[in-house]
C-alpha cells in the first residue's frame, strides 16, 4: 500500500511539494480576502440557521483543506506520466476553479441561490476526483475526504442561508 510521502521509494521533492501547497493555499487565500468586505458587511447581515459556525472558523478549516489538496496534486503530479494522472490533474484543477468561483459567487454577486448550484457541481466534482485520484494514489484521495466533508457541510450551510433569506 503506498504511503503518504514515500520516503523508502521515491525522494521527495520538496520545492515542488512545496510549490503545490503554498499555491494551493495563496490561491484559497486570495479568494477569502477578496471577499472579506462582503463577510462583513452583506454577509453579517443575513439570517443564518443555528448551526452556522463563528467566522473564525472558517479560515483555518479552509487553509487545512487547502494544504491537503496542495499535498494531493504533488501526490498525482509526481506520479507516473499516464492517461489517468492527466484526467486527474484535470478533474482537480476543474474543480479548483469551481471551489475559488463559489465565493465570488455567494459573496461579491450576493447570489446565494446560484452559489448553492454551484457548490452542488463542485461537491460532485470533488467526489469525481477523489475517486480519480484513488485509482492512481490511494492517501492522495483519502486525504481529500475531510475536503468533500467539508463542502457537504458547506452545502447545507449555503442551501440553509438561501432558504432564510429568499
Amino acid at each position: 500500500m503506498d504511503t503518504i510521502l514515500d520516503f523508502q521509494k521515491n525522494k521527495i521533492n520538496w520545492l515542488k511539494l512545496l510549490i503545490c501547497v503554498l499555491g494551493i493555499v495563496l490561491l484559497g487565500s486570495i479568494s477569502g480576502l477578496a471577499n472579506i468586505g462582503n463577510i462583513q458587511t452583506w454577509y453579517a447581515g443575513l439570517e443564518k440557521p443555528s448551526f452556522n459556525p463563528p467566522n473564525s472558523v472558517f479560515g483555518p478549516v479552509w487553509t487545512a483543506l487547502y494544504a491537503l489538496m496542495g499535498v494531493s496534486l504533488y501526490l498525482i503530479w509526481q506520479s507516473p506520466k499516464t492517461a489517468q494522472r492527466t484526467k486527474s490533474l484535470k478533474i482537480f484543477f476543474v474543480q479548483l476553479v469551481l471551489n475559488f468561483c463559489w465565493s465570488f459567487i455567494f459573496f461579491y454577486f450576493h447570489l446565494p441561490g446560484f452559489a448553492a448550484i454551484e457548490i452542488l457541481i463542485l461537491w460532485g466534482m470533488i467526489l469525481w476526483m477523489i475517486l480519480s485520484f484513488h485509482k492512481i494514489n490511494h492517501w492522495a484521495a483519502y486525504i481529500q475526504i475531510p475536503y468533500l466533508l467539508w463542502v457537504s457541510f458547506a452545502s447545507v450551510l449555503n442551501i440553509s442561508i438561501w432558504w432564510l433569506n429568499s
